[in-house]
C-alpha cells in the first residue's frame, strides 16, 4: 500500500502544474533529477568520466603554471567562485591584455549542455575548447610543449595520469586538455526551476511563476531552450540592431550566428551580451525583446521575467580548492613575455 500510495503522489506531482507543460512544450527541459540520466547528458562516450580523472582534471583547471607567465589558470577567467565568469566586460590574459575582439568570459557552469562552444560555435565539445584559451596569446599564452613539459615535470601529476587511464598513458596536450573538460563536464547547477519542471509545483513563487509565463509568452524560449536554457547557434539583431554593436568587432560566424548564452545563474553572470555592455539584467531582458523579438517588453514585464530568471540560481557543486605539486627543477620557469 505505500508503494502505491508512493505512486499515486509521484504522478500527481508530476501532472500538477499546466505551466510546467507549456514551459516543456516551449522547449525547456530540466536537468535531471535521477543520476543516471544526468550521467547520459554530461558524459563524454570517448572521454568517460571517473572520479579520478575529475579530481585531476580540477588540478589542471586551477594550476596556473600551465600559462607561460605562472599566472593564470582557467579559473581565472571562469572563476568558479563567481558564477564561472571573470565579472569583467571583456576577459584579461597575458600582460593583462584584453580580448581583442573586446569578447566577455561566458560561464563555465552547465557549459557541458552546450551544443558548440565559444560565442561563434567553432568547436563542438569541452574537450576541444579546453585547447584553444590555453594557447591563446591573448589569454594563458602557453605551447603544448610547454603545457606538456610542465606537468610531465611533476611526479605528482604523473602518477595521478597514470592511475586515471592507466601506467601506459600518454601524457600529450589533448591528454590533458581531455581531463580539464572531464573535472568541467560536472559543473551542473541544480535550480527550483528543475524542481519545479519535475514535478514540484511549489518549488517556484507564484510571482516566479508569472514570470516564466511572461518569459514563455514573450518568445524568449525561441532562443533560451534546452537543458541549458540556451545551448544552441542562433542569429542575432533579428529585428533590430544591437545598441552597443560597434564594441569590439565581433559579428558572429561565417553565417552571422551567435551561441546563445546559458541563462542559467543569470544573476551572478554579469555583465551581460558577448562585448559585455551591458550590467543591468532587466535592461539586458528589454535589449532582447528589441532586437531578437521586435518586442518593446515594459518595465514591469522585464521585473516579472528578472524575477523568474532569479530561480535558475542553481546548486553548485562542492568544489575543494586542491592542492597542487610541487614545482621541480625542470618545471618551465614563468615568462612575461
Amino acid at each position: 500500500m505505500k508503494i502505491l500510495a508512493l505512486t499515486v503522489v509521484s504522478a500527481s506531482l508530476l501532472m500538477a502544474s499546466p505551466l510546467a507543460k507549456q514551459a516543456t512544450d516551449a522547449g525547456l527541459k530540466p536537468i535531471p533529477n535521477d543520476k543516471n540520466e544526468l550521467q547520459k547528458l554530461i558524459d563524454n562516450p570517448k572521454n568517460p568520466i571517473t572520479a579520478m580523472k575529475v579530481e585531476l582534471g580540477k588540478k589542471l583547471y586551477f594550476d596556473p603554471r600551465l600559462s607561460k607567465s605562472n599566472l593564470i589558470s582557467c579559473n581565472t577567467c571562469h572563476n568558479l567562485a563567481t558564477g564561472g565568469t571573470d565579472g569583467v566586460s571583456a576577459a584579461i590574459g597575458h600582460k593583462w591584455t584584453a580580448n581583442p575582439h573586446h569578447l566577455n568570459s561566458p560561464t563555465v557552469y552547465n557549459a557541458v549542455f552546450f551544443s558548440a562552444q565559444f560565442w561563434d560555435g567553432r568547436d563542438p565539445d569541452l574537450e576541444k575548447q579546453a585547447q584553444g584559451p590555453i594557447q591563446a596569446h591573448p589569454e594563458m599564452a602557453a605551447t603544448k610543449e610547454h603545457v606538456v613539459n610542465t606537468v610531465t615535470s611533476m611526479p605528482q601529476y604523473v602518477g595521478e595520469f597514470k592511475a586515471a587511464y592507466g601506467d601506459d598513458v600518454k601524457i600529450d596536450f589533448e591528454k590533458v586538455t581531455d581531463t580539464i573538460a572531464t573535472f568541467e563536464r560536472t559543473l551542473v547547477t541544480p535550480s527550483r526551476f528543475d524542481a519545479f519542471l519535475n514535478g514540484n509545483a511549489s518549488a517556484l513563487s507564484q510571482a516566479e511563476k508569472d514570470g516564466l509565463k511572461t518569459f514563455i509568452d514573450k518568445g524568449c524560449t525561441t532562443c533560451h531552450n534546452g537543458v541549458g536554457i540556451g545551448q544552441d547557434m542562433n542569429a542575432f539583431e533579428v529585428t533590430a540592431q544591437y545598441k552597443h554593436r560597434n564594441l569590439g568587432d565581433f559579428k558572429g560566424d561565417a553565417n552571422g550566428m551567435v551561441k546563445v548564452p546559458t541563462l542559467r545563474n543569470i544573476v551572478e553572470t554579469a555583465p551581460y551580451f558577448h562585448n559585455g555592455a551591458i550590467w543591468d539584467l532587466k535592461e539586458a531582458v528589454i535589449e532582447m525583446g528589441r532586437i531578437q523579438l521586435g518586442l518593446d517588453i515594459t518595465d514591469a514585464e522585464a521585473e516579472s521575467i528578472v524575477t523568474f530568471l532569479k530561480s535558475l540560481t542553481g546548486k553548485k557543486p562542492n568544489v575543494l580548492y586542491p592542492e597542487l605539486p610541487a614545482r621541480t627543477a625542470s618545471t618551465p620557469k614563468p615568462s612575461a613575455d
